[in-house]
C-alpha cells in the first residue's frame, strides 16, 4: 500500500468504524453484526496506532505516548462508569477488576511482549532506568491505596473503603497522577525520552498536509470506536465466558484487553523499532492513568449513585501482584534487558489470565 492510500486508510477507518458503531445499535443483533463489529474494531485499533505515532512524531516524546494513555484511559472510563450506572449492584466489582486486569496487562503482557520483541531484534534494548523506576514506584503507591489497603481496613465490611476513605484515595490517586505527568512532561523530560535518543529503526510517517489536532481528532474518533465496539461485544463475550464457566472477573479481563489494543500494538511497534524507552512510557502510564483518573471517576459515580464499590483484590491476585512488584522491580534496575527478562513477565501474564478463567 503506497503512502497516500495508506493515509486515506487511516482517515477514512475511524469514520467507518464510527458508522459500523451506529448501524450496530440499529441492526438485529447476529453473526454477521459481530463478525463486522469486530473488523471494525481491528481496523479502528490501526487507524488509532498510527494517529498516536503522527501525534508523537510531530510533539516529540513523551508527548505522544502521553496523549494516547490519556485518550485511552478517558474512554475507558467513560464505559466502566456507564456500565456501573446500568449494572448498579451486579457491577460493583467491575472498576477494581478491570482496573487490576489493566495493570497485569501492562505490566507482564505488554512490557514482557516488549522486552521479548526488542531483546529478539536488538540484543539488550536499552531504557532510561530512572524514569522507568519513577513510573513504577508511583504505579506502586497508587495500586497500594486503591486496590490492597480496601482488603485491610476495618471502618467498613469486606474489601471496601468508607465513603471517607473512598474520597481520600481518589484524592491521593489523582495527585500522583497529576504529578507524575509534571514530571514527565516539565520537570525530568529527559528522563522519560529514549535512552541515548537513537533513530528509531522504523521512524513514524508523518501525514502530509494534517495538523497534530487533526490527527488528535481522530485519534479521539478511533478510540472512540474501540471503546464502543467493545461495549457491542461485550454482551456476546460475557455469555461466551459464562458458558464456558468462567468467574464474573473475566469480563474485567475481557474489556482491558479490548480497550488497551492500541496501546499495545503502539508500545510492540516501538519496541520492534528499538524504542523500548517508549513502550514503556506507554505501558506505565496506561496503568498510572487507569487508576488516576479511573479511581477519582468511579468514585463520585458510586458515592452520587450510592452504589458500594468493591476495590480489594482477592488473595489470590494480592500474590501475582507482589510477583509482578518484584520481578518488574528486578527488570526496571539497570537500564538494559534480555529475552529472559521478558520471559518472566510472559509466564506471569499467562499465569494470570488462566487463574482468571480457573481460580
Amino acid at each position: 500500500m503506497s503512502s497516500s492510500s495508506a493515509d486515506r486508510w487511516n482517515l477514512i477507518a475511524p469514520l467507518a468504524a464510527l458508522a459500523v458503531l451506529g448501524l450496530a445499535y440499529v441492526l438485529p443483533g447476529g453473526w454477521l453484526t459481530g463478525l463486522a463489529c469486530a473488523g471494525a474494531l481491528i481496523a479502528a485499533v490501526l487507524a488509532a496506532v498510527h494517529h498516536a505515532e503522527d501525534i508523537a512524531h510531530r510533539t516529540g516524546e513523551p508527548f505522544g505516548t502521553l496523549v494516547l494513555a490519556l485518550a485511552v484511559t478517558v474512554i475507558e472510563v467513560a464505559l466502566i462508569v456507564a456500565m456501573m450506572a446500568g449494572g448498579g449492584a451486579a457491577q460493583t466489582a467491575l472498576a477494581r477488576d478491570t482496573i487490576f486486569s489493566t495493570l497485569m496487562i501492562v505490566g507482564n503482557g505488554v512490557v514482557g511482549l516488549c522486552v521479548v520483541i526488542g531483546s529478539l531484534r536488538h540484543g539488550e534494548p536499552a531504557f532510561r532506568a530512572t524514569g522507568a523506576q519513577a513510573a513504577f514506584s508511583t504505579l506502586i503507591a497508587m495500586t497500594t491505596l486503591t486496590l490492597v489497603l480496601p482488603s485491610f481496613t476495618i471502618s467498613s465490611p469486606g474489601p471496601t473503603y468508607t465513603g471517607a476513605q473512598l474520597t481520600f484515595a481518589a484524592a491521593m490517586s489523582l495527585l500522583l497522577w497529576v504529578a507524575y505527568v509534571a514530571v514527565q512532561t516539565l520537570r525530568h523530560r529527559e528522563h522519560f525520552l529514549p535512552a541515548g535518543d537513537p533513530a528509531p529503526t522504523q521512524p513514524a510517517a508523518v501525514s502530509p498536509g494534517r495538523s497534530a489536532a487533526a490527527s488528535a481528532a481522530l485519534l479521539v474518533a478511533a478510540l472512540v470506536a474501540v471503546v464502543g465496539l467493545a461495549k457491542v461485544l461485550s454482551p456476546g463475550i460475557e455469555a461466551a465466558l459464562a458458558a464456558a464457566g468462567a468467574p464474573p472477573a473475566a469480563l474485567g479481563v475481557a474489556i482491558a484487553l479490548l480497550v488497551l489494543l492500541p496501546e499495545t500494538v503502539a508500545a510492540v511497534r516501538a519496541a520492534g523499532g528499538n524504542q523500548l524507552q517508549t513502550s514503556l512510557n506507554l505501558a506505565y502510564g496506561s496503568a498510572l492513568a487507569s487508576i488516576g483518573l479511573t479511581i477519582p471517576a468511579v468514585a463520585l459515580a458510586a458515592l452520587w449513585l450510592r452504589i458500594p464499590l468493591v476495590l480489594g483484590i482477592t488473595a489470590k491476585d494480592l500474590v501475582l501482584l507482589l510477583l509482578t512488584v518484584a520481578v518488574s522491580t528486578l527488570t526496571l534496575t539497570s537500564g538494559r534487558t534480555h529475552v529472559l527478562q521478558g520471559l518472566v513477565h510472559l509466564v506471569l501474564f499467562a499465569a494470570f489470565l488462566f487463574l482468571s478463567l480457573v481460580p
